[in-house]
């Protein structure tokens, strides 16, 4: 596609004032019309046809996407509209957009879209109402992201149409979904924008219509042209939506509520930053942050990888927080700590690169020359920044599949392809056995992985395994200590396992990067999350000794006078992480544990402390400590929303059951019946077509990650057999007699 206006886009994202720029995402449910509402946009970028807009679902650039009809990558779409301020001026804004994905497997798209952007329009289906995942959309946009929403409440043709619902319903309808919205804002937006987040129709935040019949209008449309709401239901008495489109196009309602709502960057940077870095703002950096100040030192942030769906090559698209990007620049990887070359620098246009020699904060661009993963912050090089915080994702890696590649000689060819598909989406992940030589991926649920191996394979052609729902292993009580030693006799290592409170959980899925923090600062932030009520003494000076964080475990080294043990450090650290990643239950990842080692000793001759020495020494500490803490395993759970009418109430309630569901919640939504409740992830396999034939088709369901909970007692055994099983292990679970023999005891 070629865009009509190439040079005055140019020239926009160069010089444009940033009083006219807007950057926002669509966010909703799936199927709710993102993509359908996305293509009048593309429409008035003239990007394609009015005629075919509604209909081809544009920014769904992916075979995958169309086949599936849904959307799975975020797509960023340019385009400047002519507006008539209050005051007769007409004026040109600029705007960025990101169409993004609906589904749960692809939540991260919409959390990296949103550190992007300075405003979200949240759509919702006015028949199917607020969803899970619009739930989620609002907590990413509003309370992660501090991104101001709009609502476009679409589908409302359906309610006319379908339902067959009178005017007075109709309205009710959308009263109640205005006000679930705002409930929802409400309960997380900063304290200071109670008032001025809320949406409503009679400021013009709220925008109702048909994606598919191509209107919308809000309040202030309809008294300019002299309508009212019965107009509609008119004009499809008399089956006229071509009246519709051509009267109240969608695309001025939308981008009307765009420039009187969201903020510029400016705007957004003053509210926006304080959230995402938190480095002085007093500093040059820091103030030209605030200001979005094109002119200060450059920092910005690679928010997305775009890989070709046909080419599969990668292109960065970020945005420029302060300063000015150059296509002559060398720029710093502040996490990744190396230097990068831009080869061609500019703007995304649905799948093409639109070129522009230098970008200006408060822009999007797109970059080719290297590759790192979303989420890296950059400067200039030779400036020194402190990098942004990480993005905050809502789901966690619950699922896994292993790959090997069909020709041996592939080994490493997959393993660039797969580290590529990851840096693309962090919410996935990766290892690979070294003696196997095979990968094992993991991520949110089995279309993320079915979608990753789909890419991966028409690189490099693979085997694959059936999916599998990971686990987790925690602790229920404090570790009882053991001193280990040395298959040698010459090492010793004393060590303790703690429960840490879920205060420091939710503080280490922060994913901080922790280990370049100045030892101080990092002491003083652990420290406020730890429960100092019953461990008075795991205060700032103890988490000094820091040696290591993986997900949601910490390593503290608290030892007195023990010499040499900086030698051992390295070993100490691997062999732990190796026992966080499988841990002795069932071989499935740890969570939510503190180990401190407490003492040790080290021999004199580094011959003597050697890896396998230490290791087997370390992983015995481990292990032991950990049967004695009254070790758990845990199941990863969703959320489950369901919403049909009430005849089908019993059948639902009865299948939920059958499936380990709990119910926690049954109201009357406007003329349906919500069904909310927990579900084990590993009972929705083949769930979607049960709910589907249990209510005849008409029940709209979806699914959020809730939280790992512990297996129920009477599935325990059964649940570590099989895993240890699945997992290449011994099927009976080790004692404490299996590394009793490295057990030190003073004589």
């Amino acid at each position: 596609m070629k865009v009509k206006n190439t040079d005055e886009i140019r020239n926009m994202i160069m010089n444009h004032p940033i009083e006219q720029r807007r950057i926002f995402s669509i966010a909703a449910h799936i199927d709710h019309g993102k993509s359908t509402t996305a293509d009048y946009l593309l429409a008035k970028a003239g990007l394609m046809s009015a005629e075919t807009a509604g209909d081809k679902r544009m920014t769904d650039l992916d075979e995958e996407e169309q086949e599936r009809g849904i959307t799975i990558f975020t797509t960023v779409v340019i385009l400047s509209y002519q507006y008539t301020e209050e005051d007769g001026t007409v004026n040109d804004y600029l705007f960025q957009i990101n169409d993004t994905p609906g589904h749960l497997s692809f939540t991260g798209e919409v959390s990296r879209a949103l550190r992007g952007s300075d405003g979200a329009i949240i759509l919702v289906d006015a028949l199917e109402g607020m969803m899970t995942q619009t739930e989620t959309n609002i907590q990413l946009a509003v309370g992660e992201e501090y991104c101001k929403p709009v609502l476009f409440i679409n589908k409302v043709d359906r309610l006319i149409s379908e339902l067959k619902l009178d005017p007075k319903d109709v309205f009710s309808r959308l009263d109640i979904i205005v006000s679930q919205v705002n409930n929802k804002i409400k309960a997380i937006v900063p304290p200071e924008f109670k008032k001025s987040w809320r949406v409503s129709f009679q400021d013009n935040s709220v925008a109702v219509g048909s994606a598919k019949d191509g209107w919308a209008f809000t309040v202030e449309i309809l008294k300019e042209k002299k309508l009212t709401p019965q107009t509609v239901f008119q004009k499809y008495n008399e089956d006229d939506k071509a009246w519709l489109r051509k009267n109240l196009p969608l695309d001025d309602a939308l981008l009307r509520m765009v420039i009187q709502h969201l903020p510029n960057p400016v705007e957004s940077q003053r509210i926006k930053i304080p959230k995402i870095w938190h480095g002085d703002l007093e500093s040059e950096a820091g103030k030209a942050l605030i200001n979005c100040d094109p002119n200060g030192p450059l920092l910005g942030m690679i928010t997305k990888i775009f890989i070709h769906p046909r080419t599969k090559r990668p292109t960065l698209i970020g945005r420029v927080f302060s300063g000015t990007l150059k296509d002559t620049d060398k720029i710093y990887l502040i996490n990744g700590r190396q230097q990068a070359n831009i080869t061609r620098l500019g703007v995304m246009e649905l799948d093409d690169i639109l070129t522009v020699p230098k970008i200006p904060a408060g822009n999007l661009f797109a970059a080719d020359g290297f590759i790192c993963p979303a989420g890296e912050s950059f400067t200039r090089v030779g400036t020194e920044i402190q990098g942004f915080e990480a993005i905050s994702y809502a789901a966690e890696p619950v699922v896994s599949r292993s790959i090997f590649p069909k020709k041996q000689t592939d080994v490493a060819k997959l393993g660039k392809v797969i580290s590529t598909w990851i840096m693309a989406d962090p919410t996935a992940s990766y290892e690979m056995d070294p003696e196997t030589k095979k990968y094992t991926l993991q991520g949110i649920d089995p279309l993320q992985i079915e979608i990753l191996i789909t890419r991966i394979n028409e690189q490099v052609p693979i085997e694959v395994s059936d999916p599998v729902i990971v686990h987790r292993e925690t602790i229920g009580k404090e570790s009882e200590v053991f001193t280990t030693k040395s298959p040698n006799g010459h090492n010793r290592i004393q060590m303790k396992l703690y429960p840490l409170p879920q205060s420091m959980i939710d503080f280490l899925k922060e994913g901080k990067d922790l280990s370049m923090m100045d030892n101080r600062e990092r002491g003083r932030l652990l420290a406020q999350h730890m429960d100092h009520d019953k461990y008075p003494d795991f205060d700032d000076k103890f988490f000094r000794g820091f040696w290591g964080v993986s997900d949601t475990n910490l390593l503290i080294e608290s030892t007195k006078g023990v010499q040499r043990l900086e030698r051992i450090k390295e070993f100490v650290i691997n062999t732990w992480r190796q026992f966080t990643k499988k841990a002795t239950l069932a071989g499935e990842p740890l969570m939510g544990v503190l180990f401190v080692i407490t003492d040790a000793t080290v021999h004199t001759d580094p011959a003597h402390t050697g890896l396998t020495e230490i290791m087997t020494m370390v992983s015995a500490a481990c292990n032991l400590c950990y049967l004695t803490a009254d070790p758990k395993l845990l199941e990863p759970m969703l959320t489950i929303d369901i919403k049909a009418p009430s005849d089908y109430v019993g059948a639902i309630t009865g299948l939920l059951t059958q499936h380990r569901g709990v119910i926690q919640e049954i109201k009357d939504v406007a003329g349906s019946t919500q069904i909310r409740g927990l579900i084990p992830t590993s009972e929705t396999m083949g769930l979607a077509d049960e709910i589907r034939g249990a209510t005849a088709g008409r029940g709209f369901f979806g699914y959020q990650f809730s939280h790992f909970q512990e297996v129920p007692p009477h599935l325990r055994e059964e649940k570590i057999s099989f895993i240890r099983k699945r997992n290449g292990l011994k099927e009976e679970i080790p004692t404490m007699d299996t590394w009793a023999r490295f057990i030190y005891k003073q004589t």
